[in-house]
């Protein structure tokens, strides 16, 4: 089944959920050695390979991070082809002072929040919801 494109219908059922836990990004030159079931995604770029990883695999394989955040899904399935959804949660989210990873798969769209914000973001978002309600 195709997921939604309308911006508007979007915004109105996004229904943002946080997963639990923390999660990181770091960074590996080869997955050698690692097990991708570990990791709840990878990205490869020019410099190496991007894990997201539980925080606490991360601290048992010895990786080092920076950045510790909380996940939070909006459980609308958005189409990849969508317009607008990853701005307009940007936007909401920059206006309330929480900077956000967005990673884009199949069926939904997953932020990645500083963990210290994440309540603050849970509660722009269902603002931004209301507001489109």
């Amino acid at each position: 089944m195709p997921g939604e494109t309308d911006l508007a219908h979007l915004l109105r059922t996004m229904k943002p959920e946080r997963q639990a836990g923390t999660y990181v990004f770091c960074t590996v030159a080869s997955l050698e050695g690692l097990a991708l079931t570990d990791c709840l995604g990878t990205f490869q770029e020019r410099e190496g390979f991007t894990l997201i990883l539980p925080q606490p695999t991360a601290d048992r394989l010895h990786l080092p991070y920076s950045y510790v955040a909380a996940w939070i899904t909006l459980t609308v399935h958005s189409a990849l082809e969508a317009v607008g959804l990853t701005a307009a949660v940007a936007q909401a989210l920059a206006r309330g002072g929480v900077s956000c990873n967005v990673v884009a798969a199949y069926y939904h769209d997953h932020l990645f929040v500083p963990a210290h914000a994440a309540d603050t973001a849970l509660h722009l978002l269902q603002h931004l919801t209301e507001a489109n309600g």
